[in-house]
């Protein structure tokens, strides 16, 4: 792996940290808002919500831009999204203003979802590509924790009254610091060959990738990226019945992502806490481990991703997750508060360690070059639409239900998830991207 492949794929990532701030800073700032607006259950569901609706939109549409105009041009906006996004949140006069503002900043997430995970896994080795495109998924969860660490410090250092304002509008420094960088990085190869009609760009690339590879390396290479997209296979539909592998494996780890709860536990952390009998101070410190935790626990996935393979993580995350959830609703139901925190530093291990290290990576290499956008779109918005159905539910849930209900729900979840892994997830580690659709018994197009 060259250093310069590496800060590309760095790069691109980084996308991912403004994901993780963008999407778990509010969690400092729920509480607070809910008071200062005199929100109803209802509209504060749509307050914490409407960034999740916004991702919703951004990974639905991501695939158009990702391809017309191209991976490093889309990564660019994505920039710009998120900095109007902190700063109209941050000066709000009231929840509409809000709520557009998170909405703008939501739909950079969700394109980026799409574009920063396919961008890295185009311009991967296949030895190198689970944890390259896994870069994506290690800076979700360091920006998830420097989210928390600054909550903290803004909430222990800042006037209460406006701690919230700058927990949500310090993050228009890293989004432009970010829009910068993404001026250093050049297109991918793949796009250019197959979409932007540029193939001798794409080579010079694909020799900056490969530098070791002889001349004749690189024209198959390239020969095979041409060959895997026929004439006219861009006007093939997404939705045929050739396709069934990868798009149901795209949906259901998405699917299965969102059900195990992992967005109400890291955007509740403080509430849940407080559910056991901590302090608010206490609650958001302990909300600090979490973020230790995932972020310890994905670079030990992100080590694991190419050695053990995508499948083999997943099997490992569905048995940490019924372990966790399973001892986490005992807790609340028998009165052991003591162990909850334990538990849900567990079920983040397990989390990091299987879903987040696989999602992203298995979505952005299981589909053909053609479609791979398309794929990416599906599986982010699957992602983002149970991601804000179960945020804009979780106040009512939690109004309405016993906590050891909701853990249990979750765990019954991961029931299903394991037997899913057991029996229809493939490996595809090591496979070349032209190579993924004999391993995914995908037909030839007739």
């Amino acid at each position: 792996m060259t250093q310069r492949l590496f800060l590309w794929a760095l790069t691109s990532a980084l996308a991912g940290f403004l994901f993780g701030f963008d999407t778990i800073v509010i969690s400092g700032a729920e509480k607070k808002i809910q008071e200062l607006w005199e929100l109803s259950g209802t509209m504060h569901g749509l307050c914490l919500s409407s960034a999740l609706w916004g991702t919703v939109l951004g990974a639905l549409i991501g695939g158009w831009p990702t391809d017309r105009f191209g991976r490093r041009r889309t990564l660019l906006w994505i920039g710009w999204l998120y900095f109007v996004s902190a700063v109209g949140s941050g000066i709000a006069p009231e929840e509409y203003t809000f709520m557009l503002a998170r909405f703008i900043g939501g739909v950079g997430v969700g394109i980026a979802t799409v574009t920063s995970p396919l961008y890295i896994s185009e311009i991967s080795p296949p030895t190198h590509r689970g944890r390259l495109a896994g870069l994506f998924q290690f800076n979700i969860v360091l920006g998830i924790l420097v989210a928390f660490v600054s909550n903290y410090l803004i909430g222990k250092y800042v006037d209460p009254d406006i701690a919230w304002r700058w927990m949500l509008g310090v993050e228009a420094f890293p989004a432009l610091i970010y829009t910068i960088m993404c001026f250093t990085i050049p297109e991918s190869p793949r796009w250019l060959i197959t979409l932007g009609n540029d193939k001798d760009a794409g080579i010079r690339i694909f020799q900056q990738i490969n530098p070791a590879y002889s001349r004749s390396e690189l024209e198959e290479l390239v020969r095979r990226v041409e060959t895997s997209v026929n004439a006219n296979a861009t006007k093939e539909p997404f939705f045929v019945w050739r396709l069934r592998v990868p798009i149901m494996l795209a949906f259901l780890v998405a699917f299965f992502n969102q059900l195990s709860g992992i967005n109400a536990i890291l955007y509740f952390a403080p509430r849940i806490f407080e559910w056991t009998g901590l302090a608010e101070s206490s609650a958001l410190l302990q909300s600090v481990g979490i973020g230790v935790t995932n972020l310890i626990f994905t670079y030990v996935g992100l080590w694991l991703i190419d050695r053990l393979g995508r499948r083999t993580l997943l099997f490992l995350g569905s048995i940490g997750y019924i372990v966790s959830l399973g001892l986490c609703s005992w807790a609340f139901y028998a009165g052991q508060y003591s162990i909850v925190p334990v538990c849900i530093f567990a079920f983040i291990a397990a989390h990091a360690i299987g879903q987040g290290a696989v999602i992203w990576v298995l979505i952005s290499e299981i589909f053909p070059n053609q479609h791979r956008a398309a794929g990416q779109a599906l599986g982010s918005s699957t992602h983002w639409l149970f991601a804000a159905l179960l945020t804009l539910v979780f106040p009512t849930m939690a109004d309405t239900l016993s906590p050891w209900m909701i853990f249990g729900f979750f765990c019954a979840m991961m029931v299903l998830q394991l037997l899913w892994v057991i029996f229809f997830v493939p490996e595809t580690k090591g496979v070349p991207l032209e190579d993924m659709a004999a391993r995914l018994k995908i037909e030839e197009r007739e």
